[in-house]
């Protein structure tokens, strides 16, 4: 079953919620939830962003292929009509934590309206939630309780941009702690890593010539994750986003064929998967500020 909430006041109906103070913006507790919108499994939609920080003993939720348990404290973050699955709910457990629910109106004509998009995490899989330590949740717990006694103080004209600092500030730790996230869950990280290369080298063994590069969206597919999380992995612990991965491993290769072969620069744009040369050879001439001539040449 599925449901879709256009609006906030939707949802907290929905959820067994009194009406929300603010009908763009609020914060929910998850101890106030009756959480009977069905019985799961079942699947939601937002029309509004929401940021939540959990622990549900015993609740599986579902994103895509990816299941998650949430028997710890975690972060997750949700755009506009991404859909996530119930997918089971074990009777008597009860949520803990919040979550913020952000209507896109709120952000009208305010820095965030666009910067919010820079956030890659807002399309993570569930299962790339951001796993916080105690003080890591407090300090975001703080931030969210500011914005709560802010929108039900005396709305005045200060109000949306005082709010919208606490939203900015809480985004930004959130984007530090993944950056530490992935760095201290490394085993999980160079996995991810390790996968990546088996699948690069066979697809450049023998799909590259008839495909060309494969895209980022193939990639994380494959390794059943979003696009997001595997170029913020990659640039936390390589300095290189996913595409910019695949051009330094292209061009590793080409160097090898032109310094190895004697195969012409022609032949070699070709086994690299490119229909023009003169594509190749920008390419090449970007990233190595050499042409592929000048390179083959400085090994004669």
């Amino acid at each position: 079953m599925l449901f879709r909430f256009n609006t906030i006041t939707d949802y907290h109906r929905a959820a067994g919620l009194p009406k929300p103070a603010h009908p763009l913006i609020s914060v929910v507790h998850m101890a106030d939830m009756q959480w009977s919108i069905a019985e799961a499994p079942y699947s939601i939609i937002f029309d509004f962003y929401s940021i939540a920080q959990k622990k549900m003993d015993l609740v599986k939720f579902k994103y895509g292929q990816q299941d998650s348990d949430f028997d710890e404290g975690v972060l997750f973050f949700m755009s506009p009509g991404q859909r996530f699955m119930i997918d089971s709910v074990q009777a008597g457990h009860r949520p803990e934590g919040w979550m913020i629910l952000i209507h896109p109106d709120f952000l009208w004509n305010t820095s965030l309206a666009k910067n919010i998009k820079q956030y890659d995490f807002f399309s993570y899989a569930v299962h790339e939630a951001l796993h916080l330590s105690d003080k890591e949740k407090i300090q975001l717990t703080t931030i969210t309780a500011n914005i709560e006694q802010e929108y039900l103080a005396n709305i005045d004209r200060f109000s949306q941009s005082v709010i919208i600092a606490q939203l900015e500030l809480l985004l930004t730790y959130s984007e530090r702690f993944y950056q530490r996230q992935f760095i201290t869950r490394k085993q999980n990280s160079h996995e991810i890593l390790g996968k990546l290369e088996d699948l690069l080298n066979a697809y450049f063994a023998n799909q590259l010539s008839q495909k060309g590069l494969p895209t980022v969206s193939y990639i994380a597919e494959t390794l059943h994750i979003s696009p997001g999380y595997l170029s913020g992995m990659l640039k936390s612990l390589t300095g290189l986003n996913t595409q910019q991965h695949l051009h330094q491993k292209l061009i590793e290769l080409a160097k090898e064929k032109l310094s190895t072969t004697q195969l012409t620069v022609s032949e070699i744009a070709y086994e690299l998967g490119f229909e023009h040369l003169q594509s190749f050879s920008k390419l090449f001439k970007t990233k190595t500020n050499l042409s592929p001539l000048e390179f083959r040449q400085s090994f004669n």
